[in-house]
């Protein structure tokens, strides 16, 4: 299988004929201009890579990553320019909707804009920017000025640049009685996020003179879960000086699930036939979950999975493959697009609790994902790789032979069970 995206073959052809590489290592950078960009491809499908894995292969593999500078102008060089999310395992705290609000569901939230809206309704926001009276005032795209700062690089040398009228977009932002908070908004779950989302709206405000504080947030909608990072800049001319002040969790809906529900559920559940489909090589169900919420909005296919959301080819294709062996999504033919299933979408629009348990359904109706939640609860801890690999020698599984295959793929049913495990801590 080629893992080559469009994206990939035209940067390549790129780097050959500006010799790029060439001139990163001779003058630390390479700005390239959006009409040699346009030679080969669209510039904002070439350069808009929110997430790492997102970017080209020949970036990755030369640990280069691509920043705008101007209208028309982006840099080239070994740029640190990402940050992993940190970990948030806050316990959820539950807030509500105002009685009032009929345009406005708890239950259906599907975008980044009705997210804050409703994060600001049921008071979600000022408790976690800490403020009061807050307005609603700067939203959407407008350029960010002039300004300078420091970049440190891969390698760790610091690289300074300029910026001159580039376009920024700012998803929200609030101010109070005491500070303005600037609000990244995203729907898909990844493992870190471009700082320029934070820094360019960051820098671009204090240009103007605020005196008051300016908090960066990053707020993240998925599965019913409203997750928030404060972050700071510790130095505000150095991009990567970026520190987490805080995080915490809430939702807008009923969250509490016991563990008499996950009992109730396994004496309901019939063992249903394996698929012949493969077996699920994705870890992390959460993720299987947002990407059926992605799908919920429109169709798309495996090109514009991997371009949209933060996964490379090879995810992609393990992810959906996931949620097609638990019925959630399915392809037409090869070559287009995924489509949420009937089921898949009854689920999607259930409120949170029935959703849960729903999927909890669709895992655990596969004998070896049920058995090894039964073995794990009986144990009082989640069941050991070997453990595992023995329950599922023993459930008729679809075309796995090696035994390196079956400790690969039990990562994903300890990955899938601790999910259910985990619901019971949120």
């Amino acid at each position: 299988m080629n893992d080559l995206t469009r994206n990939d073959i035209a940067w390549n052809t790129l780097f050959e004929r500006f010799n790029i590489l060439d001139e990163v290592h001779r003058q630390g950078r390479y700005v390239i201009s959006a009409n040699d960009i346009k030679q080969e491809r669209e510039p904002r499908l070439m350069s808009k890579f929110d997430h790492s894995i997102n970017l080209p292969k020949i970036f990755r593999d030369n640990s280069l990553a691509i920043l705008p500078i101007s209208r028309g102008d982006y840099v080239i060089s070994k740029f640190d320019a990402y940050h992993s999310f940190e970990p948030n395992t806050a316990p959820i705290q539950q807030f509500s909707l105002p009685d009032n609000l009929q345009s406005i569901s708890d239950e259906n939230i599907p975008s980044e804009t009705i997210a804050i809206n409703a994060a600001f309704a049921s008071g979600i926001l000022s408790d976690f920017f800490e403020d009061e009276d807050l307005y609603s005032t700067v939203c959407g795209r407008m350029g960010s000025g002039e300004f300078s700062f420091n970049i440190k690089g891969s390698d760790g040398q610091i690289l300074p640049l300029d910026v001159k009228n580039s376009q920024i977009e700012i998803d929200s932002a609030y101010e109070g009685i005491n500070y303005l908070s600037i609000i990244e908004a995203k729907r898909d779950l990844s493992e870190d996020f471009l700082i320029r989302q934070l820094y360019y709206p960051f820098r671009t405000w204090r240009s103007k003179g605020i005196t008051k504080r300016i908090k960066p947030i990053f707020l993240v909608y998925s599965n019913g879960i409203f997750s928030l990072y404060e972050y700071k800049f510790e130095d505000e001319m150095l991009y990567n000086s970026l520190k987490l002040v805080k995080s915490k969790r809430y939702s807008i809906e009923n969250t509490d699930i016991t563990m008499d529900d996950i009992g109730a559920l396994l004496k309901k559940i019939t063992t249903t036939k394996e698929p012949r489909v493969a077996f699920p090589q994705a870890d992390k169900f959460d993720r299987v979950i947002n990407l059926c919420e992605i799908l919920s909005t429109q169709s798309y296919t495996r090109e514009q999975v991997t371009r949209e959301y933060a996964f490379d080819v090879r995810q992609t294709n393990y992810y959906t493959d996931a949620a097609q062996y638990l019925g959630l999504v399915r392809k037409e033919k090869v070559g287009g697009p995924y489509n949420l299933t009937e089921e898949g979408r009854k689920i999607l629009n259930l409120p949170y609790k029935k959703r849960q348990l729903a999927y909890c359904e669709k895992i655990l109706q596969h004998k070896a994902f049920g058995e090894t939640l039964k073995g794990s609860l009986e144990q009082g801890s989640l069941l050991g790789k070997d453990a595992v690999v023995t329950i599922m020698k023993n459930s008729n599984l679809y075309n796995i032979e090696s035994e390196s295959t079956f400790e690969r793929r039990s990562s994903t049913i300890r990955g899938w069970v601790n999910w259910i495990l985990s619901l019971l801590l949120k």
